[in-house]
């Protein structure tokens, strides 16, 4: 004959309880880590996207103008006035680029000129963009290509 337990209600114990806490906190414990550099990681990836666009729109304004390359550090990527002489005005880009792992509040996104050989991670309350005129290419303050992580994060 079955025994029924009538009025009984059936319910996890405190043991089993805790083991299931305890589980959940060990993959918490995996998980959150893999995440927490995940705004960096985005930041180097639009980074590099950036540059990558900007140093062939670079490259296209040398080519069309004979070889020689916009002075970046005059016209701070060029107003868009109609003067093709310059980045913005050419359409070589629609606006300034914005460098994520730079703070705004030190000046505007501005750009500099750096003549040195061996350009690579550079980081600079002054600058956000560096052009390097030894090798014609674009480098962003506070990133490094050959890691592709950021020295410095942005604290707007």
């Amino acid at each position: 004959m079955k025994v029924r337990n009538l009025g009984r209600n059936r319910a996890f114990t405190l043991v089993e309880i805790l083991i299931v806490v305890v589980i959940l906190g060990i993959l918490a414990a995996i998980v959150v880590p893999e995440f927490t550099n995940a705004a960096n990681d985005a930041r180097g990836g639009n980074i590099t996207t950036q540059l990558q666009t900007l140093n062939n729109q670079i490259e296209l304004f040398a080519a069309r103008n004979n070889g020689n390359y916009p002075d970046l550090d005059a016209d701070q990527w060029g107003a868009n006035d109609g003067d093709t002489s310059t980045m913005r005005g050419g359409n070589y880009i629609k606006t300034s680029p914005t460098n994520p792992a730079w703070n705004p509040a030190d000046n505007g996104g501005i750009l500099a000129t750096v003549v040195e050989s061996g350009a690579g991670a550079f980081g600079s309350a002054t600058a956000a963009w560096f052009f390097n005129t030894d090798d014609n290419t674009l480098y962003a303050s506070y990133y490094d290509e050959a890691t592709g992580t950021i020295t410095n994060v942005a604290t707007d």
